[in-house]
């Protein structure tokens, strides 16, 4: 039997909106969470148009001509707004019958590219247990048929499963949100064999290594050590009412360990330095995790990945800034400071969970503002924007 999704009732509403408004075809990602049991997809988002597309739109349309690098792009950049527990879950075209036939095939090789691109910037390891499916829907934009289908994207040969869309209305209402702040302290040296401008490869191994010590680490849920295996909501009342007051929050507390265990062998290495990268400050990071039953290692890995994905975010995010304005070639490696970006978190319409993104101090509300519409099709309010932090270097 194949996966079952269950959809946000106003994502249908979207899609048909989308077909009509955009010919001959449409491309876009689906966000939501995996469980177990069943897959939640709770915003479906459109690719970006590009400003040459209206040039190109003038011959015949083909599928052929889908911009795969474009897309990939998008992934990125939208996976970077997801608090933990979110994830881009699939992808989802609305064509015109003639092109249907075709549509199946472009959505595989679209899955395959997306999930590539953003495994290769994760610092952390997907489990053993953990669902690989990702879903492909095509839907005509003539009869309005839907074909949800999906394909395992740890195994390149995956051939198509057939997989139920079913749509549900207030899908996050009993969603657990968990929240905790991280203070962070990350010393990284450079060597001195290594190129002194090879800094976001020597600051990518040292987020490595401080990865592995967050999932060592032992976390609080509401102060106490819970059982792995437990379900989350065990000896909680449980809430009813409108999505927004209807979130439980949880508040976290990550220990790190200081040091090894007696039992691991510790060996000391002497490098020879030229320099170090200091990463100082106190990050907010947040995860959301389904209603169903949850267990307490699905919550804690949600926010585990967050607390791992936010920092790497950042420290990508800003040193795209340093390329775009000081560009790859400077040569000044005196003592620095360079304040990364702050989170931000918006609330989506209709639901309990929040977006994220990340700000620099000089940037405006309206530049954040026209992000999200660029990227997660939705109009956001400035006085909606909750800045979550002080500024960290």
């Amino acid at each position: 039997m194949g996966r079952t999704y269950l959809v946000e009732e106003s994502i249908g509403q979207y899609l048909t909106e989308l077909g009509t408004r955009v010919k001959p075809y449409a491309t876009g990602l689906l966000i939501g969470q995996c469980s177990p049991q069943r897959d939640y997809v709770i915003r479906a988002v459109r690719t970006p148009p590009k400003e040459q597309q209206q040039e190109e739109s003038l011959g015949p349309p083909k599928l052929a001509s889908l911009d795969e690098e474009w897309i990939t792009t998008h992934a990125s950049q939208v996976s970077r707004m997801l608090p933990g527990g979110l994830l881009v879950l699939g992808v989802f075209m609305i064509a015109t019958p003639e092109l249907a036939k075709d549509g199946q095939n472009a959505l595989r090789k679209l899955i395959f590219s997306v999930e590539k691109s953003l495994s290769k910037r994760r610092l952390w390891k997907p489990a053993e247990e953990e669902v690989s499916d990702r879903a492909a829907l095509q839907i005509c934009s003539a009869t309005k048929k839907v074909v949800c289908r999906t394909y395992d994207v740890q195994d390149p040969k995956s051939s198509a499963k057939p997989a139920d869309w079913k749509y549900q209305s207030a899908l996050t209402a009993s969603w657990v949100a968990l929240g905790c702040t991280v203070n962070v302290n990350i010393h990284i040296p450079l060597l001195a064999t290594s190129p002194n401008h090879d800094l976001e490869k020597n600051t990518k191994n040292g987020l490595n290594r401080w990865s592995k010590q967050i999932e060592d680490s032992v976390f609080l849920i509401n102060g106490q050590v819970k059982d792995e295996d437990t379900e989350l909501l065990e000896g909680q009342k449980k809430f009813r009412g409108n999505t927004q007051s209807g979130t439980q929050f949880s508040d976290v507390k990550v220990l790190t360990q200081l040091c090894q265990g007696a039992s691991a062998r510790s060996t000391a290495t002497v490098q020879v330095c030229s320099g170090s990268i200091n990463l100082r400050g106190a990050v907010k990071c947040r995860a959301y995790i389904h209603g169903n039953r949850p267990k307490v290692k699905e919550a804690i890995q949600a926010l585990k990945r967050d607390i791992i994905n936010t920092l790497s975010d950042r420290c990508e995010i800003l040193f795209e800034d340093l390329i775009l304005n000081e560009g790859p070639q400077k040569k000044n490696f005196g003592r620095e400071y360079h304040v990364l970006p702050q989170r931000l978190f918006v609330p989506v319409a209709g639901s309990s969970v929040m977006l994220s993104d990340y700000k620099f101090g000089d940037e405006a509300a309206g530049e954040i503002q026209e992000r999200f519409v660029e990227m997660l099709d939705q109009p956001v309010q400035a006085e909606d924007m909750h800045i979550a932090e002080d500024i960290s270097t």
